[in-house]
């Protein structure tokens, strides 16, 4: 935990105007809590049955039915796993997620979309609304209904919006992957769930390269016989050869003309999105998550967590293959404008996202450790060189942020502004901790626990503690957990990934420590937590230090296990020119000790070209450990940049 003070705290002002205070306020009056925030979320955690429904007003969710009884096993006391598996929640309610996706209609942007090739697209919730009815009208045409599924392999582009919507609309199922995904990786995850049709691009641009997708998707489509329709968006040429796919047809030429816009109503927990694990230590796990879950949640941490309002523009740099893009959709149920980028963010200028920044006036800006890494490599300074006045909140995701880049941010994006390091994940399409409008931010910290969210950290004899290292778990159920795996008889996959350990607990697999203020520490997957000498020690620690210094693009750690012991390996992309020195080596293990401890300091560092890591941008740790012991590594298609494994091969040894 950070000993300095908070870089940023929140004026009594802002607090004040916040959704979360208000919301505060409004349980208070009702419920008798006390109206800070320690208060509410210990209310929201042990009043479940009170906190959702009210979480269900205050987005506004239309539903049909009785929101009692909000869970379909008792709330109180301690829950076995099966509550988990089988459990359903607001089983008497329906709606459609859709529906509040759609709930508004008139003439303000409701999407606003760029690419790097210049394609840009502005669509008002009006004409959203019309052309998600005409594309669903396409797919009753087609046959679609209730229940089937229909699959995007799209760039980040409004297109895959519209076929999402006008897909749940119907209560049919939707599924996406980017288009970076190799053939393999493609069929790994459609072939499990036999779609009946595919929205596809002809291709797009990055890094001012056209490729094309025309011959991956004729292979995708021999191997997906369910495949009744493909549907080709127009991206690198006006008129797209169709001649080898089956049953394609144009995107303009598959719209209807009915713009009638129907909802179908669907059980809270009916099916809406196919998502998928990583699929680098197998085939990838299909997580089903439902349709009252996801908007719920997905409301409570964009309206309460990011305080995002109808007057806001919400980005976040995403792939259609990744839960942010399903996260960020969400922000059209909030009325915001919702912005879409396909393509290299530093394209043609560094400062390229910034310039949209400023240009679109997005207030809610989402991106990564990564990149902002790489801007303080640029040696950016958008706060002085762009006008950020709308600017009031920074997430960023997929990896702990370190120390020095919370510090970059504030000296150099802004002094003023919410910075909401965020950890969940693709399992619960949500979080388990995020940001929080009414407190401070603390230097590689989170905020806090998510509202409704019954996270602890449970140390090696299963007791939970605070201010010390443990077992990221959720102790109580929560709406945005999957409904089920696909093709999972007895739920046996699921229990598998998160059940294993504690009974009728969930484990999320990552290693974290809870504040004494509140916070969350994240050190690192549990699968790939360090245990040199029998001390577990987490890899984010490491990283903390060795991306604090200059010299340094990007890192991996990893153990090699040695006569029953582990010795920390630690492998690093260096910046243009800079050759791994003695000294260099000397300054990082002196700085490793001193900003963590002895036992973390690596017993090899080697230089490589490049870091593994996943189309969504996270390091794979655990690929680098099975090549540097020898052993193979599974669905390679999964990772961004596979071929830079090659050269973990014999590195230490």
């Amino acid at each position: 935990m950070s000993t300095k003070g908070p870089l940023w705290t929140p004026s009594q002002e802002r607090i004040e105007r916040s959704q979360m205070h208000a919301f505060g306020q409004r349980m208070a009056e009702k419920f008798g809590i006390e109206s800070d925030w320690s208060s509410l979320w210990a209310w929201s955690v042990s009043r479940p049955e009170q906190f959702w429904p009210e979480m269900m007003r205050f987005a506004e969710i239309e539903f049909s039915g009785e929101p009692d009884p909000v869970f379909g096993a008792p709330f109180g006391g301690k829950f076995a796993t099966g509550d988990w598996l089988t459990g359903k929640w607001f089983p008497n309610v329906s709606l459609n997620h859709a529906r509040h996706l759609l709930r508004f209609d008139d003439d303000r942007v409701a999407i606003h979309a760029e690419t790097e090739a210049g394609r840009t697209q502005d669509w008002t919730y009006r004409e959203l609304r019309e052309v998600v009815a005409r594309f669903a009208d396409g797919l009753k045409r087609v046959g679609v209904k209730q229940g089937d599924c229909v699959v995007g392999f799209m760039p980040n582009v409004a297109e895959s919006i519209i076929a999402m919507l006008a897909a749940t609309s119907m209560g049919a199922i939707w599924s996406s992957c980017s288009p970076d995904f190799g053939i393999n990786g493609v069929l790994d995850r459609f072939g499990q769930i036999a779609p009946r049709v595919l929205i596809t691009a002809d291709g797009y641009t990055y890094n001012n390269k056209r490729i094309d997708c025309m011959e991956r998707i004729a292979a995708i489509c021999e191997k997906l016989p369910s495949l009744e329709r493909v549907v080709v968006v127009p991206m690198l040429d006006d008129t797209p050869d169709l001649s080898r796919v089956p049953n394609g047809v144009l995107w303009d030429d598959f719209l209807g003309d009915d713009t009638t816009l129907d909802f179908v109503e669907v059980p809270f927990d009916h099916p809406l999105f196919v998502m998928y694990s990583s699929g680098t230590t197998g085939v990838p796990k299909c997580i089903v998550h439902g349709h009252g879950g996801t908007v719920l949640q997905h409301m409570k941490e964009l309206m309460l967590h990011c305080d995002l309002r109808r007057d806001d523009a919400i980005f976040y740099f995403t792939t259609c293959g990744w839960m942010m893009w399903n996260w960020l959709v969400s922000g059209l149920g909030v009325g915001a404008t919702v912005c879409l980028y396909d393509g290299n963010p530093m394209f043609g200028r560094a400062d390229r996202m910034w310039e949209m920044v400023e240009r679109v006036g997005i207030s809610v800006f989402g991106t990564s450790p990564k990149y902002i890494a790489a801007c303080q490599n640029a040696k950016l300074t958008p706060g002085v060189t762009h006008g950020l006045k709308n600017l009031r909140c920074m997430c960023s995701t997929g990896s702990p942020l370190v120390d020095e880049q919370f510090d970059w941010i504030y000296q150099h994006v802004g002094d003023d502004l919410q910075l909401s390091s965020i950890s969940g994940g693709t399992d619960i399409i949500s979080c388990f901790m995020l940001g929080n409008p009414v407190l401070p931010v603390y230097a590689g910290e989170i905020q806090c626990r998510g509202l409704g969210m019954d996270v602890r950290a449970l140390d090696d004899a299963g007791e939970s503690v605070v201010g010390e290292k443990g077992e990221l778990v959720c102790c109580t159920p929560f709406p945005s957990r999957p409904v089920h795996f696909w093709d999972d008889p007895g739920h046996a996959k699921f229990r598998g990934s998160y059940f294993e350990h504690y009974e009728g607990i969930w484990r999320h697999g990552d290693f974290v420590q809870i504040t004494k203020r509140g916070g969350v520490i994240v050190y690192g997957r549990s699968d790939a937590t360090l245990n040199p000498g029998g001390v577990r020690i987490g890899t984010a620690e490491i990283y903390r230090v060795v991306e604090g210094m200059d010299e340094v693009v990007d890192s991996i750690v990893v153990g090699r296990e040695v006569e029953g012991d582990v010795e920390v390996c630690l492998f690093v992309v260096l910046a243009d020119g800079v050759l791994l020195s003695d000294e260099l080596v000397g300054r990082m293990r002196t700085m490793i000790a001193e900003g963590a401890t002895k036992r973390h300091v690596p017993r090899h560092v080697r230089q490589v070209s490049g870091i593994p890591h996943t189309i969504s941008g996270k390091k794979v740790e655990l690929a680098v450990a099975n090549v540097i012991h020898g052993r193979s590594v599974k669905n390679r298609d999964a990772l961004a940049n596979p071929d830079v494994l090659d050269e973990f091969s014999g590195l230490v040894g």
